[in-house]
């Protein structure tokens, strides 16, 4: 996927702040193991980040999230982003849990519009 960063998430001139970018991994590392259908919903168990170089804001980012190792109840993740040279940023490995099915079958997941990329 690519990404442009707006402004308004910099942390300081330039840069991305780190909490969006560890939102951005989070993010693509848990969609990574939703397949489907239907999709498979995850909370984020662990999630371990290393900041390489500056992400910056306003610029294209290539981002990228590949599912792991899948069991019943968990399964890991990674997510990287790199800039439009192919140097890496930033990159994280996630350890994710079910979300409990009675708690997914309460939400009518086309209404919010949930969908998984490429339906």
């Amino acid at each position: 996927m690519e990404y442009t960063v707006p402004e308004y998430y910099q942390g300081y001139p330039g840069v991305v702040h780190g909490g969006v970018v560890a939102a951005i991994l989070d993010e693509v590392a848990g969609r990574s193991q939703m397949g489907g259908p239907p999709p498979r919903f995850m909370f984020t168990a662990r999630l371990n980040i290393r900041y390489h170089k500056n992400v910056p804001v306003g610029k294209p980012l290539k981002i990228i999230g590949r599912a792991g190792i899948s069991k019943e109840r968990t399964a890991t993740a990674t997510g990287q982003i790199f800039d439009t040279e192919g140097d890496l940023l930033a990159e994280a490995e996630a350890l994710l849990v079910n979300v409990p099915e009675e708690m997914v079958n309460q939400v009518d997941l086309e209404a919010i519009g949930w969908k998984v990329d490429g339906e």
